[in-house]
């Protein structure tokens, strides 16, 4: 069955869709600035909230406002649902699952202390400062790294099997060259952790080998860990190129609300839907 076009979206929902998603129409722009603000400054009433002397002293009002921003922020959520065809397509997608996410920690917070700090999630939110002010550029590079991160999941994924599957046998050969004689690597586990720490050249240096082979071994470990990384830093770059040839624009469809179609895209990437820009955007 064919999709349905933007038209046959209810005149009060095409509107709603307009001035929520799209960044380039002066009431777009304009909700989106009012939003970043709000984001903004319910964050930072957490990150104060966090500070004892001021939670003593300013703790009530900063909690009231948490919930002021809590209500206003579902409201939007649950506005954002009305304004598109697919509302399960847009609940699932990175930003409806951080919108959902930047209202949830408060609500849970009335059944389990502490969990109200997790609102800082919002912070999330203000990726949407790219669509403002029609920056389509740095939609097009934040799209192009998006695309690099799902085309290299699957030998990076190989590449982490093989890097945890090398900290295994490097922990379990320093176990049996050191484990009688240091009791940094008493045991299989703790000799892997010592493993990865060496391997990742981060050492810690709190667990040492002691014997001349248990150094050669770390040696070795060492010298591997510099090569390895190498590796998943050229397989990215690789994608990353080819994604970042194509141009993209801060389009959002009224299907699905995704955005980062192809400048020259008449229906979406991803659910099909004519994308036909609403009455008002600027030129």
């Amino acid at each position: 069955m064919a999709p349905k076009d933007a038209a046959d979206l209810a005149p009060w929902r095409e509107r709603l869709h307009e001035v929520i998603f799209e960044a380039d129409t002066p009431a777009g722009k304009a909700f989106d600035v009012c939003l970043l603000v709000a984001i903004v400054i319910s964050v930072a009433a957490v990150v104060l909230e966090s500070v004892a002397p001021v939670r003593e002293r300013y703790g009530a009002a900063l909690r009231a406002a948490e919930w002021c921003f809590t209500v206003l922020f579902t409201v939007e959520y649950v506005l954002r649902l009305l304004a598109v065809r697919r509302p399960r397509a847009y609940a699932t997608s990175f930003f409806g699952v951080v919108d959902l996410m930047a209202v949830v920690p408060t609500y849970l917070s009335l059944f389990v202390a502490g969990t109200q700090s997790l609102v800082v999630i919002r912070a999330l939110r203000l990726l949407r400062i790219f669509r403002i002010f029609k920056i389509a550029r740095y939609v097009g590079e934040v799209s192009a790294l998006v695309r690099a991160i799902r085309a290299t999941r699957a030998k990076i994924t190989v590449f982490l099997l093989t890097v945890l599957t090398l900290v295994l046998i490097l922990g379990a050969a320093m176990y049996a060259i050191e484990g009688e004689t240091n009791p940094g690597f008493g045991n299989i586990p703790q000799a892997t952790y010592w493993a990865i720490v060496t391997v990742t050249t981060v050492g810690y240096g709190d667990i040492a080998p002691a014997t001349l082979l248990g150094r050669a071994v770390a040696a070795a470990a060492m010298v591997l860990g510099y090569s390895l990384i190498i590796i998943p830093t050229g397989i990215f770059s690789v994608e990353l190129v080819q994604a970042a040839r194509s141009r993209l624009t801060t389009q959002n469809c009224p299907e699905c609300a995704r955005e980062g179609h192809d400048v020259d895209a008449a229906f979406c990437k991803h659910c099909g839907a004519e994308l036909n820009p609403p009455a008002g955007r600027e030129a």
